[in-house]
């Protein structure tokens, strides 16, 4: 049974639809803005699942924000100074959408997804088992499972559409994508952002292990950081008080929804599986969890 404070999908008559990607519902409002909605959507292995996880939404539009604020002496962010109602002036329409809507800067996103990895766990803990390095990133041999690496590593990926896999590509391929100059502010910022979060959130008892940034260009080619920042959607964060290495924490973040499907007999395409109440609700507090400690410590 889905809570009366979830939200699925958006519906809103008074701006034109864009785009719904896994969790975001897209709508223009003009040549130069869009409004974002953030759904209360959870997509695990690359397919959205039939539940919503309640509140979801609004924790993540609350923790990005809160990171633009923090990051912007880092980098520009596509936040307009737009309020809501004048966008969608309707009471009972925002009322949908409120605390979980943005305003944004229409801008060009790159091609690349820019993940930095501070610890070896997930996919990066798999292919060092294989190889010793993650994504052809030679590391120092005898690392174990979670521990923290020498340095962060950037590891770009090229960005998927809905449904299928995003695939790890090299540094040099991101330079063909998108050339050398951009290829290189985009690594130095994501390292840069992670390095501070991963900072701030440690004294708040959070360890952000990795995290994916997006980033867009203007018409004049400034960068600016898009979509969402080190939110539990986009970041494994483990708390850490209940950190060792050689195993995998437990986390704020959809890894618990990832390990309960794991128990389940589903190949990882669509349709998803229904996720019990218990599990759901789980969830969502950890993401609220996640907020309060980061947002409020």
């Amino acid at each position: 049974m889905t809570a009366p404070e979830a939200l699925y999908q958006s519906t809103l008559s008074s701006l034109k639809l864009r785009a719904r990607g896994k969790v975001r519902d897209i709508y223009d409002i003009d040549d130069k803005h869009m409004l974002i909605v953030t759904t209360d959507r959870l997509s695990a292995f690359d397919v959205i699942l039939p539940d919503p996880i309640p509140g979801k939404g609004r924790v993540l539009t609350n923790v990005s924000n809160f990171w633009f604020e923090k990051m912007k002496h880092v980098i520009p962010n596509h936040l307009a100074d737009i309020p809501l109602e004048q966008v969608v002036p309707d009471p009972a329409e925002r009322a949908q959408v409120e605390g979980r809507a943005i305003v944004v800067k229409l801008l060009k996103p790159l091609p690349v997804e820019a993940i930095v990895r501070g610890y070896l766990i997930g996919s990066g803990w798999k292919d060092y088992q294989k190889s010793g390095a993650v994504c052809g990133i030679k590391l120092p041999e005898g690392l174990q499972q979670a521990q923290q690496l020498p340095e962060p590593i950037y590891t770009p990926s090229t960005k998927a559409e809905v449904g299928d896999h995003d695939e790890n590509v090299s540094f040099e391929k991101t330079v063909e994508l998108m050339g050398q100059e951009l290829a290189e502010k985009v690594r130095d910022a994501s390292l840069k952002l992670y390095k501070e979060a991963a900072a701030y959130a440690k004294e708040r008892g959070i360890i952000i292990a990795d995290t994916k940034f997006e980033f867009g260009v203007d018409d004049n080619g400034v960068l600016y950081l898009i979509d969402e920042a080190l939110t539990p959607d986009s970041s494994r964060f483990w708390p850490a008080d209940q950190y060792q290495v050689g195993i995998s924490p437990p986390s704020f973040d959809k890894q618990y929804v990832r390990d309960y499907l794991e128990t389940l007999d589903w190949d990882k395409t669509a349709p998803g599986p229904h996720l019990p109440a218990e599990v759901a609700e789980f969830c969502a507090a950890k993401y609220h969890e996640a907020e309060v400690r980061l947002t409020q410590g």
